[in-house]
């Protein structure tokens, strides 16, 4: 396999910009923010630059005035930069929200089956009985294996690992290996069907990167490492000549979306050097989204399970979005992890 390409000083002038413009965006205590912020802690912990941390403490600490707003299983995604604030600065008040948010998700949030988290947002309009979307292992089940490998809590761990087994369960097809986007429980499908980029990015992303939080001997990591694995191998199949996967990933005549790229790039660097030419591909195709103001285009707007096909190609791909700063962050951020890094 080839080495990866990429000038590392360039890597970082280009976060540092999208820090800069993320925190020249308005979120509230939502998902938005919360992947945002996510992709900050990440180049924060890969480039070691306190001003990343220190904006993020700003911000948090402002928001933290107010107090917890209404949670939901999206509304706790800022968990993950809770995280890191306390890991970062050992203030006991960032993990105490956290502990609040995977105690919601523990004994509050909404499920359905064998304890499956069921998508529920922050707005008092929009209400999915028993649908699980995939969006959940990123915005949930995630943040509580988090929690739990941070805390030695068995119990957020094992809520965290069923969250994963469940969207693998209800979402990921045998045959293509691919993520569908949502599961009606009641209707007993998956609506429309689809095999949506961004979909794919949150599954894959933290399937990645909760591996190494897991014990190899405890059953969970195989079945995870199995449905990436396999996940991967078709993903990889269906990168577009830029380097990028369409929004609808087995429909070529979608538009290549940047965010869920950067997120299923990401979860090939953590296969070693055996996706090395795909990654190299894709960080071309990232990296010629970003403008000089440190702007990420080419990022589809927050996207419901569409009703079909032409709803996931007209979802619009104009406007700079929080989820995208940020899984190009988080994408970027790992670059800089990797060794053996060839300068161009």
């Amino acid at each position: 396999m080839p080495p990866l390409m990429f000038d590392e000083q360039h890597i970082r002038d280009v976060i540092d910009r999208v820090v800069d413009r993320t925190f020249r965006m308005d979120f509230s205590w939502d998902w938005p923010g919360g992947v945002a912020f996510y992709g900050v802690a990440e180049a924060f912990e890969a480039t070691g630059k306190t001003e990343y941390i220190d904006l993020l403490k700003a911000w948090v600490d402002e928001k933290l005035e107010d107090g917890l707003p209404k949670l939901s299983v999206n509304g706790v995604s800022i968990g993950h930069s809770l995280i890191s604030l306390y890991k970062a600065t050992e203030d006991k008040t960032y993990l105490e929200v956290a502990e609040k948010m995977a105690e919601y998700l523990k004994a509050e949030a909404p499920r359905f089956g064998e304890g499956v988290f069921q998508h529920t947002v922050n707005s008092v309009d929009y209400n999915f009985p028993e649908q699980a979307w995939v969006d959940t292992m990123m915005m949930a089940g995630y943040f509580l294996v988090r929690m739990g490998a941070l805390l030695g809590r068995d119990d957020y761990l094992e809520d965290g690992l069923l969250q994963y087994h469940g969207h693998e369960q209800y979402l990921q097809d045998t045959v293509t290996n691919l993520y569908y986007h949502g599961w009606d429980n009641i209707a007993g499908n998956h609506m429309s069907g689809i095999f949506w980029a961004r979909g794919n990015a949150w599954a894959a992303l933290t399937m990645a990167k909760a591996l190494p939080l897991i014990h190899v001997t405890h059953p969970s990591f195989m079945i995870i490492e199995g449905s990436l694995r396999d996940q991967l191998s078709s993903l990889v199949r269906l990168q577009a000549d830029n380097g990028m996967w369409h929004t609808v990933l087995t429909d070529v005549s979608s538009y290549t979306e940047t965010s869920g790229s950067a997120g299923i790039a990401c979860a090939l660097l953590h296969t070693g050097s055996l996706y090395n030419r795909n990654v190299n591909r894709s960080i071309k195709g990232i990296l010629e989204q970003v403008s000089e103001d440190g702007s990420v285009f080419g990022v589809s707007a927050g996207t419901a399970v569409m009703r079909d096909i032409d709803g996931y190609r007209g979802v619009s791909h104009k406007r700079v979005q929080g989820w995208g700063q940020g899984l190009a962050l988080v994408f970027l951020a790992d670059l800089l992890r990797t060794s053996g890094r060839v300068y161009s």
